[in-house]
């Protein structure tokens, strides 16, 4: 989910965490601060047998069609306003950066739309396979890895990236786990400016539930099925 940000797509390993300063929490639950972890780590245990096999076929194809490493991470603001790695299949072509920056100059209207949105509906960068693996939205599969160690939560913001925060306006980011899904994620995510997300965040932040939780991942696999994603 501006101003053109370089070096976000580039293939990294390892993990590293920053602080910057962020807004202070506003509010706390026992959902919130305890049974929302629990559900985040049994759900993804319980899907580990299923996801697993899946995730390893899906890595093989990408490497064999596209070559390279088919597994890339980029550094996304969390929780506090600390950075971490977040894990994705790989759907670009190398030197991602590069080719970007290329065809912004030479696009007005892309520059226009990537600025606005931070992402292209015709992204050049994007290879046929990675193209499907987005429309289905499980190239984000290897993020369930993040839900393990505590980066991410199933359920939460779109993931910022690092440079982004200067444009973000708001707060409630910053009081809870980037999410896989999200508010915005099952919204008008392909429609939306970056700045729209600001009040799917500070909704959920504010409106944060069990019920609620389970009513986004429900409509989720909806967005799935129907192969609407970015």
């Amino acid at each position: 989910m501006t101003l053109h940000v370089p070096n976000l797509s580039t293939d990294v390993e390892g993990s590293s965490r920053t602080s910057i300063t962020p807004p202070k929490a506003i509010n706390s639950g026992l959902y919130r601060d305890v049974f929302k972890r629990l559900l985040d780590l049994t759900l993804v245990l319980l899907s580990a047998p299923i996801v697993l096999p899946i995730v390893v076929l899906l890595a093989v194809t990408v490497a064999l069609l596209t070559g390279g490493k088919p597994f890339y991470s980029q550094l996304r603001v969390g929780k506090d306003g600390e950075q971490f790695r977040m894990w994705k299949l790989r759907t670009m072509v190398k030197n991602a950066d590069a080719q970007l920056e290329s065809y912004l100059q030479k696009c007005p209207e892309a520059r226009a739309e990537w600025d606005s949105t931070q992402k292209l509906k015709k992204d050049p960068r994007i290879t046929p396979v990675g193209r499907l693996l987005r429309k289905t939205s499980i190239d984000e599969l290897p993020q369930l890895f993040n839900v393990l160690n505590g980066t991410m939560s199933l359920v939460g913001p779109r993931p910022m990236m690092v440079g982004q925060e200067s444009f973000y306006h708001g707060r409630g980011y910053y009081d809870l786990r980037p999410g896989i899904t999200g508010l915005w994620q099952v919204s008008d995510r392909n429609d939306c400016g970056f700045g729209d997300r600001v009040t799917y965040d500070n909704t959920y932040n504010r409106t944060l539930s069990l019920r609620l939780d389970l009513r986004i991942l429900f409509q989720t696999a909806g967005v799935v099925m129907r192969a609407t994603g970015h």
